[in-house]
């Protein structure tokens, strides 16, 4: 079993890749603990200034000379050997941990909720932590993304429960404790760290295995892996809690009725013997709804009644790049979507078909995210993006990857059965003008830089109107 570290252990703490989203939720939870920490990233990002204001001692760039004394190095899933001074942390034997070790250390002696999925963790992370602050329990929580309603992505509040966002994507999440998790779906995703589709199940089977007895697992019966996963933990730890949600018949918590109301969108959720609450939330679809239920199920186990959770939930005003509002010109409506994912592709674009109503059509900018990823989901992009009116397609995002043999955008592209097709970047505002209408929904979708579009697309049906 891996080794567990409190913040007391630490000593001086370093952090490399302090500007991403992860490692700054860790430098931000060790401050508010009262740990020295350092930090370098390679570019000077706003988030940097925040952290110094902190009390951070940051610097910009990475060089053997620049390493602070530190007596842990914790380190970005993007900092590797040849990185001079990561480099020099090992040469001078510095103790070196992963951001999630890092994280595991800041909850310490907290009731941890962990959040995981293939798909949906962010925003049901969010819902939780939202939820817990409006009934005035100062949770500690960790998010992948800036989230409106808190203000930050990280936070060390004063109470017991830490809610966590619990990354599979390098089964990384295996370093946490939990005492309680949730569970949102379960899909192949991140082969080119797991290889086969079996052994992202057994990964989150693994986690799920970290709970104590007494512990809690939440998990979506609309889901066929999370509903396996809920009832292979049944079977095998009878003293673990297991409960369900969905819109399935025998869900322990079900869904039913659906529809928007106004601006909002809501549905019924009922359990047990006749009890109900009404949800209601601000952002759009069943897949909303469906985190909304994991998060009421765990506002329960917190304490809350039925009524306080509901409010807490309603309360939430959505996370970045999840269906992010970025304005609307000309009677136009732009969001922005996170989504990479077939199955979160589907979910967005559903979302947007609510929101645009039976008078509005729906056209999307898509960037495909790594060569990995198309290449096993290129079929299924396709089919997802369909639903749209109109899909444009950009070349694939690379991130960390090289390029494949063979595997590029047209994959996509060629086999959608909407209009559209390949796209070059500099043409995607233009294109979009030439088909979008008042009352129309336009949806930039993907985990690269397509999200700097949206406001380039809001300003051109600005200026054409």
């Amino acid at each position: 079993m891996q080794q567990l570290h409190t913040v007391a252990e630490l000593g001086r703490v370093h952090l490399m890749g302090i500007g991403g989203v992860g490692v700054s939720a860790v430098a931000r939870l060790m401050l508010a603990q009262g740990v020295a920490v350092t930090g370098s990233d390679a570019k000077d990002l706003p988030v940097l200034d925040e952290l110094r204001a902190l009390g951070a001692d940051i610097h910009v760039g990475y060089s053997a000379e620049a390493l602070p004394a530190a007596d842990t190095v914790v380190v970005s899933s993007v900092i590797k050997d040849g990185n001079p001074e990561y480099d020099a942390a090992r040469e001078r034997g510095l103790r070196i941990l992963h951001r999630s070790e890092g994280l595991a250390a800041t909850m310490d002696g907290h009731h941890v909720v962990a959040v995981c999925g293939t798909h949906g963790k962010t925003t049901t992370t969010s819902l939780i932590a939202v939820m817990l602050r409006e009934a005035g329990l100062s949770p500690s929580f960790a998010i992948g993304a800036n989230v409106a309603g808190l203000g930050v992505n990280a936070e060390h509040g004063s109470g017991r429960i830490f809610v966590a966002e619990a990354d599979e994507s390098d089964a990384s999440f295996l370093n946490y404790r939990p005492d309680t998790i949730v569970v949102t779906n379960i899909e192949a995703d991140h082969l080119d760290h797991y290889g086969t589709e079996a052994a992202v199940h057994e990964s989150f089977h693994r986690f799920a295995s970290l709970l104590p007895d007494g512990g809690l697992l939440v998990a979506c019966a609309d889901d066929p892996g999370a509903l396996a996963l809920a009832q292979r933990i049944r079977s095998e730890r009878p003293l673990v809690r297991v409960q369900t949600y969905g819109f399935t018949e025998g869900a322990d918590r079900r869904l039913s009725g659906s529809a928007p109301e106004g601006a909002r969108f809501a549905c019924g959720l009922q359990w047990g013997h006749g009890e109900s609450q009404r949800l209601s939330l601000s952002v759009p679809g069943d897949h909303n709804l469906l985190n909304a239920a994991a998060a009421f199920a765990i506002g329960l186990d917190c304490g809350l009644t039925p009524a306080a959770a509901a409010a807490g939930l309603a309360a939430f005003t959505g996370a970045a790049r999840r269906f992010d509002f970025r304005g609307e010109a000309d009677g136009i409506r732009v969001y922005d979507d996170y989504a990479h994912h077939p199955t979160e592709v589907l979910a967005a674009l559903r979302a947007g078909r609510a929101v645009a109503g039976d008078a509005g059509r729906v056209h999307v900018v898509f960037q495909p995210h790594l060569f990995t990823r198309t290449r096993e989901f290129w079929a299924e992009f396709a089919r997802a993006l369909s639903l749209a009116d109109t899909a444009l397609v950009l070349d694939i995002y690379p991130a960390r990857e090289q390029p494949l043999p063979g595997i590029t955008a047209e994959l996509v592209a060629d086999a959608l059965e909407t209009s559209g097709g390949l796209v070059a970047r500099g043409d995607v505002t233009e294109r979009i003008a030439e088909v979008a209408r008042s009352g129309d929904i336009v949806m930039t979708i993907g985990a690269g830089d397509v999200t700097e579009l949206g406001a380039d697309i809001v300003a051109t049906l600005g200026a054409r109107a």
